[in-house]
């Protein structure tokens, strides 16, 4: 019973060469997902459940003199209304990043409360909220809601916010800076640029995005009185951090909080904090004794989700004669919105200077951001938070210096390469970059995308009276830092394998990777492999998804539990075999006696562990909770190229052509990671061309729909060739890099590059984002009226 023929190991070697590592398999979840089976927050209904809605400000700033609830709380179907005199028992949302002021000061909180007390300070502000029997009751009632504001001057300009004077959004934060960032050898980068023979400056707007996720935000809250527990199903980044956000907001134990995430249509970011409406919702659970539902409309999430972006800075390069580059600065202002909360300022700040070295030899870096409150939504993570914009300054900066100095622009870049031969590289952002082939990459990418064939592709746009332009981008992302991930696995009776980890899935795709991992370290069948990470009382250590850290991460953690396994498996073979446990080898989900054709499949033996009683000293099941220490951050790097087309007489950009060529280390699934940089670019291409928030002088969001606010469509989207160059990171067991937010990294600075190439025949030399076809046909007017001069 126990002698298995080695055709077993065989049968395992073909199931690794279709779904091991660097197999492109199918998503595990695409059958659900398609055909509309997932399950999503709004879709989770209690029995007795019962509706909120938030009363929010329609003033940017103002003094709140009073809130008449009176006529809401009597109207059919209520159960309760609150103001936030009701909620003063909770704490204030605060920042716990270590970031530094200029003079070594931390930075200041802003002390959200759940509702506003005496002032609002952006429209959306939340300042009472209404629970009812139906949805519709709660909104009658909430519109019922008189709120008596004594409007206030509202500023929405970072720069304007931090001039003297401006209106003040907190009386303890003057001139509304919440961080003075400072970073870099001040003596050191004024001598170099001094002494520079070239210095290329730039001001760049980088602008303002909704995150505007496919899911809305939304929550069921409910509380067990007998426990004095709160449950809360609410769409999420990671259940194991936010919980114990939320526990620290409420006040109680982390224990006293059960947070659940289901499927996640989509958050880029803007998920991963807590919101106000999450605690007026476990307030009224609690209050009621009910489970207390809030979904947000698209029109609200407009005000009340966290943005991203938001920076305009003054960037300079200091070169030398030959193009050599001598040191970098950026200075400017990076807009927080009225709260922080979360990572805020991170991106704004500390991401900057650790991004814009990028893949070049850069001997200095300086970066001083004010980041500011403004009477505007809050800021937050989106899509690489501080990556892209980065290397979005570094790619402008190049292109306009080589212009600047005549000199060729793949030249440029090609000469302040860092080369292979210098990797270790001890970069100025202080990191040591492990790995990469930057020229490798980057003349790849020149080779896939035919480069040499551009002149006659721009003669032929030229006969159809098209201008055409290409620009060739490279990128280098630092991914989050080191941080506990689990890797917890559990044998289940069912014959399924239990995977849980504290990343969580809103879109990326893990259950299919993370079961290539398992089943390629302990050649478990790859269909029973079953990933759980978004229920907190099994999930109890994480740092969710985020900065690309997931298949590093829970990578790390996954085959160092598999080694924890196969140690306990090799005791309890040796038991099962009756062999010393020296002599039991592991190999393609075998345990062998070495020598002999005796085994058992790791499978057969959870099984007879889990059946049957072992004496002591042996393990009672083959199952492992392990949380790594967490492993450094990676650098994923690449080089995109884009060219474009733009109709003169109308403005407006098609991108024609796209390639890429990306070093994500080892690839786990090549098809996923595919995906990835297709969703990228697609965001990329919307900051590029289309996407900015905007407020009008008094505050009042301009762009609060999608009649407003565009977002790029398939027609906008280019068919992309892309291919990989890995070079294996050696600071993780699988060797891989991050890919989530390359996609945005890599496409930004192509895009606009690609158009000012297109433009510069009409005398344009620079333009902000987005390039919609209002601005660019402007530009082209202005271009020509100068040239005419």
């Amino acid at each position: 019973m126990l002698d298995h023929p080695s055709g077993l190991s065989a049968e395992n070697d073909i199931a690794l060469q279709k779904f091991g590592v660097g197999q492109p398999v199918r998503r595990k979840e695409d059958d659900t997902l398609v055909r509309g089976k997932g399950t999503y927050t709004d879709d989770i209904n209690l029995p007795g459940q019962v509706y909120a809605w938030i009363v929010r400000s329609a003033h940017a700033h103002g003094l709140i003199k009073g809130i008449d609830i009176e006529a809401a709380k009597v109207m059919p179907g209520v159960l309760g209304v609150w103001t936030g005199t009701d909620l003063a028992g909770y704490a204030p949302f605060s920042v716990g990043l270590p970031l530094k002021n200029r003079d070594g000061s931390p930075l200041l909180q802003t002390n959200r409360l759940p509702l506003m007390t005496d002032k609002v300070r952006f429209v959306g502000d939340p300042v009472a909220f209404v629970v009812a029997e139906t949805l519709a009751q709660a909104r009658d009632a909430g519109e019922a809601v008189v709120i008596d504001i004594e409007p206030l001057p509202s500023v929405t300009s970072a720069e304007d916010a931090a001039k003297p004077g401006a209106p003040l959004l907190y009386d303890h934060i003057p001139s509304n800076v919440v961080l003075d960032y400072h970073s870099g050898d001040d003596t050191a980068l004024d001598a170099a640029f001094a002494n520079a023979a070239h210095v290329t400056r730039l001001e760049i707007v980088n602008t303002r995005l909704a995150v505007v996720a496919m899911e809305p935000r939304a929550g069921l809250a409910s509380y067990d009185k007998k426990t004095q527990r709160f449950t809360i199903e609410v769409p999420t980044q990671g259940v194991a951090g936010n919980r114990l956000s939320l526990a620290k907001t409420l006040n109680v134990p982390p224990e006293k909080v059960h947070l659940r995430t289901r499927n996640v249509g989509g958050s880029f970011g803007m998920k991963n904090t807590n919101y106000p409406e999450y605690i007026c919702i476990l307030h009224a659970a609690r209050e009621l004794g009910r489970a207390v539902k809030w979904t947000d409309e698209r029109s609200t999430s407009f005000l009340s989700d966290s943005h991203g972006r938001a920076q305009d800075v003054h960037c300079e390069l200091a070169l030398a004669a030959d193009g050599t580059f001598l040191g970098v600065r950026v200075r400017g202002y990076g807009n927080l919105g009225a709260y922080i909360t979360g990572v805020a300022p991170l991106p704004l700040s500390l991401n900057i200077a650790k991004n814009i070295n990028s893949v070049y030899r850069m001997p200095l870096i300086g970066v001083d951001i004010k980041c500011v409150l403004t009477n505007t939504t809050l800021m937050g993570a989106y899509r690489g938070a501080g990556r892209p914009e980065a290397n979005y300054f570094m790619e402008r900066l190049i292109d306009r210096a080589a212009d600047e100095m005549g000199l060729d622009r793949l030249s440029l870049r090609k000469r302040n390469f860092i080369k292979p031969s210098q990797i270790p590289y001890a970069a100025a952002n202080g990191l040591t970059y492990d790995s990469g082939d930057f020229p490798g990459v980057f003349g790849k990418a020149i080779e896939q995308a035919d480069i040499s064939g551009f002149a006659k592709r721009r003669k032929d746009s030229r006969k159809r009276g098209k201008l055409r332009g290409i620009a060739v981008g490279s990128y280098l992302e630092i991914t989050a830092p080191p941080s506990a991930e689990l890797g917890k696995i559990v044998f289940e009776a069912d014959g399924s394998v239990r995977l849980i980890t504290g990343t969580l899935d809103y879109g990326q795709g893990h259950a299919t990777p993370f079961a290539q991992v398992l089943s390629s370290e302990l050649g478990v069948p790859f269909d029973a492999v079953k990933l759980t990470q978004g229920d907190s009382d099994i999930v109890h250590t994480g740092n969710g998804t985020g900065g690309s850290r997931s298949i590093t991460a829970s990578g790390a953690a996954i085959v160092e539990a598999s080694k924890l396994v196969i140690e306990k498996g090799k005791q309890a073979a040796a038991h099962v075999l009756e062999a010393s446990e020296a002599d039991i080898e592991f190999s393609g989900g075998q345990f062998t006696i070495a020598g002999t054709d005796r085994s058992i499949g790791i499978m057969e033996l959870a099984s007879r562990l889990r059946d049957s009683k072992m004496p002591e000293g042996v393990p009672s099941s083959l199952d492992v909770d392990h949380t790594t220490k967490g492993v450094p951050s990676t650098f994923p790097n690449g080089c995109h190229v884009a060219e474009v087309e733009i109709d003169p007489d109308t403005g407006v950009v098609q991108i024609v052509r796209y390639n890429g060529v990306n070093d994500f280390g080892t690839v786990v699934n090549p098809m996923i990671v595919a995906g990835q940089i297709h969703g990228g670019v697609a965001q990329g291409i919307g900051q590029a061309l289309m996407e900015c928030v905007t407020y009008d002088d008094s505050g009042q969001p301009v762009t609060g729909s999608f009649m407003d606010y565009a977002l790029p469509r398939a027609e906008d989207i280019p068919s992309m060739t892309l291919s990989n160059h890995p070079s294996p990171a050696t600071s993780n067991p699988l060797g891989t890099k991050g890919c989530g937010e390359a996609g945005c990294a890599g496409s930004l600075a192509t895009i606009v590059n690609a158009v000012l190439d297109a433009l510069s025949d009409e005398g344009v030399t620079s333009i902000d984002m987005p390039l919609t076809p209002e601005k660019v046909w402007r530009a082209i007017q202005d271009g020509r009226k100068a040239k005419s001069a």
